[in-house]
């Protein structure tokens, strides 16, 4: 098979071609991996390669899925592959082997997938780009100089520069809608705990964390999560069902829709590309018969924040205690990035009643969301407040805490209050800057609909296709 005819298919499309016979699993591995191999010494997206492993994998025979033979690859955060190597992005887990798979790459086995690497991601996916100490930066196809965005970065720039499809991401502050938007690609943050997080956890960072995938096409995205959504034993809790599979919302007519335009120009430094791009993607809407109103929703930045931080900080501490106490040793600045260590120990010196507060604080900040989206069907925002940043512009190694905060918080004010009320957010590769960098639009619904945001992803995604257009750095 030529490279031209891998990426003529999105990953439904690759897999119909192993189901009608008219190529192999082992063959579109190999594509993958020769994809892999050509642009990853450019992008370092890839960081750990399970070749052997994936070959033995199809050897052994797969399921008949949705996805049977396609090419995948794992984040290297949290989703574990038995016998495989997980490092969370950190020297702290360099040597930490899984004994057991996540619920989640269960499903993805059990859909199909052939799993052939794990993909770069900051330390604990703590930030938004994709730096870490231990592998060294990935970067993105479209200039070699900015950043993929994180924490799903590596994920990001494997699927933009055509290894795969698509790829599993996660977001716990906006981890897969910002690497979305910084490479031009289709993201989608599911509802809170539409897919499963089990068996090590019931929940991500007090239900604001949640895995799914990057995409190059909103079909592959509506298709994995049929294939990876519901409850799974002992889960403390799951998502809305749907009235319908994701895959058929693609088909729907979303109808007319009310679209509050949050784009508070007089409040929030925002780039002059980013406001054109999502001034134009309300235009676009119009013109498919939607409603634009400008609107933002009423909520407290400041305690938002500060309940995100105190969350954040407290799993971190348990997370490295746990595995300090795994190898016998003390967590130290010497094993974790300095960002990593300042949590730390933030997190160590917040009382129990913080934490009770951060999390009211953001089941308030659900109602707020809730009683707003009463009167609009989506909210259209942007994702970044500017294009993607250059490498190491937001650094965890930085010593310069303040102006580290201060970076992250001017960059991505807008993702992670949807974490915080758990609402099903999308981001979607509908424009770009003067330079030629990404920048998404991102597109929020009331919790528990995601049927709708793929129904709306899926009109713009035929309105103004975006599968064609590639980055410089391209694996063919």
């Amino acid at each position: 098979m030529s490279f031209k005819e891998y990426d003529n298919y999105d990953g439904l499309g690759l897999a119909g071609l192993v189901r009608n016979r008219d190529v192999s699993a082992h063959e579109l591995l190999d594509e993958a991996i020769q994809r892999n191999e050509k642009v990853n010494k450019k992008t370092n997206a890839v960081v750990l390669k399970h070749y052997d492993e994936a070959k033995a994998m199809i050897d052994k025979g797969l399921p008949e899925g949705p996805f049977t033979g396609v090419p995948y690859l794992l984040k290297d955060l949290h989703v574990l592959l038995t016998g495989t190597k997980t490092t969370f992005g950190s020297q702290f887990f360099q040597d930490y082997i899984a004994d057991h798979n996540s619920t989640l790459v269960d499903r993805y086995l059990k859909a199909g997938l052939i799993i052939f690497g794990k993909t770069n991601t900051p330390e604990f996916g703590l930030t938004v780009t994709t730096e870490p100490t231990l592998y060294g930066p990935t970067r993105n196809p479209w200039n070699l100089n900015h950043s993929t965005g994180g924490s799903s970065g590596g994920a990001a720039a494997a699927v933009a520069s055509g290894v795969v499809p698509f790829a599993n991401a996660s977001d716990g502050g906006g981890s897969i809608r910002i690497p979305a938007s910084c490479c031009s690609l289709v993201g989608l943050k599911p509802t809170r705990a539409r897919t499963p997080m089990g068996p090590d956890r019931g929940e991500g960072w007090a239900g604001q964390s949640i895995s799914h995938c990057v995409s190059k096409t909103v079909r592959d995205s509506a298709a994995l999560l049929d294939a990876t959504t519901g409850l799974a034993p002992g889960d403390p809790y799951t998502a809305p069902e749907a009235s319908k599979s994701f895959l058929s919302a693609c088909n729907k007519n979303p109808g007319k829709l009310k679209i509050a335009l949050d784009l508070p120009e007089d409040k929030i430094n925002i780039d002059e590309d980013v406001i054109s791009c999502i001034k134009h993607t309300a235009k676009l809407c119009e013109s498919l018969g939607h409603e634009i109103e400008e609107a933002s929703p009423e909520t407290d930045t400041d305690a938002l924040s500060e309940a995100l931080g105190i969350i954040i900080s407290a799993n971190v501490t348990l997370a490295l205690q746990q595995r300090a106490e795994a190898l016998g040793i003390q967590v130290s600045p010497d094993v974790v990035e300095h960002i990593t260590y300042r949590m730390y120990e933030n997190g160590k010196e917040f009382s129990a009643d913080q934490y009770a507060k951060a999390t009211l604080i953001n089941h308030q900040a659900g109602r707020v969301l809730g009683n707003f989206m009463e009167q609009y069907d989506l909210i259209l925002s942007p994702v970044l407040t500017r294009p993607p940043v250059e490498i190491g512009e937001i650094d965890m190694s930085s010593k310069d805490v303040s102006t580290y905060i201060e970076r992250l918080s001017a960059y991505s004010c807008f993702t992670g209050i949807y974490n915080q009320t758990g609402q099903p957010s999308i981001s979607l590769p509908l424009g770009f800057s003067k330079n030629d960098l990404p920048i998404g639009s991102m597109f929020t619904a009331k919790y528990g609909n995601d049927e709708l945001l793929i129904s709306i992803a899926s009109q713009l995604e035929e309105a103004k296709p975006w599968k064609e257009k590639k980055p410089p750095i391209y694996s063919n």
